[in-house]
């Protein structure tokens, strides 16, 4: 079955680099975002692992947890690691998950039931294991991303959009198309204009249907 917006995100126990987790338990009152590659000693998620190692702090100020995910095992990701912090510089102090078994990647549907690691495979044999989700303090799912084999992961634009769905959590207002923190946000068309004015001050009416606020700090 598809994980969809808002579905509460399964909870699992599996073995990372950085010893056994109860998913649920990890992420507790945070944010998190899990992201997962097909095989590890790979070209382009190297750089995308490396990415995600130098906005290390970016993530900390959002009190966001960030977790790898690999078909491959624990040793491989800590030898592996090796590697990623040597391209990019920083630390890769996150955990991977070791999902050997596929039993992550099927319980976030990015790979199908039936699925099996042959012998001598390639990444190609996961490569629908290129996947981004962020899920609320809430458990629950807010925003996902799958990538090709062949292009690497915007990990600015994960930001921004971590950004946006934190400003716009449990408010009545969304983001406006390329977005960025500091710029106005839109009303939803739940609260009247005068109830909007009580909440967000002075609005910016470009439609009946779209009006425009300052963003809540």
């Amino acid at each position: 079955m598809a994980l969809r917006i808002n579905d509460t995100v399964p909870d699992f126990t599996a073995e990372t680099d950085q010893g056994s987790i109860g998913f649920h338990d990890w992420i507790g009152d945070s944010w998190a975002i899990l992201f997962s590659h097909p095989k590890d000693f790979t070209p382009v998620c190297t750089t995308e692992f490396g990415a995600v190692a130098q906005l290390s702090d970016e993530w900390a100020k959002r009190g966001t947890k960030v977790i790898g995910i690999s078909v491959d095992g624990a040793e491989d990701h800590r030898k592996w690691k090796g590697d990623i912090e040597s391209f990019a510089g920083a630390s890769a102090g996150f955990p991977i998950i070791a999902d050997e078994g596929l039993d992550v990647s099927k319980m976030f549907d990015m790979l199908p039931a039936e699925a099996y690691l042959p012998d001598g495979r390639t990444p190609a044999d996961s490569a629908t294991v290129r996947s981004v989700f962020i899920i609320g303090p809430d458990k629950q799912l807010k925003l996902s991303m799958t990538y090709p084999m062949t292009v690497g992961r915007n990990f600015g634009e994960v930001l921004r959009a971590l950004d946006a769905l934190q400003t716009t959590y449990q408010q009545p207002i969304a983001a406006p198309a390329n977005w960025e923190v500091g710029q106005d946000v839109i009303v939803a068309t739940s609260l009247d204009d005068a109830a909007a004015e009580e909440k967000y001050g002075t609005l910016d009416k470009k439609l009946p249907y779209l009006r425009f606020a300052k963003s809540p700090a």
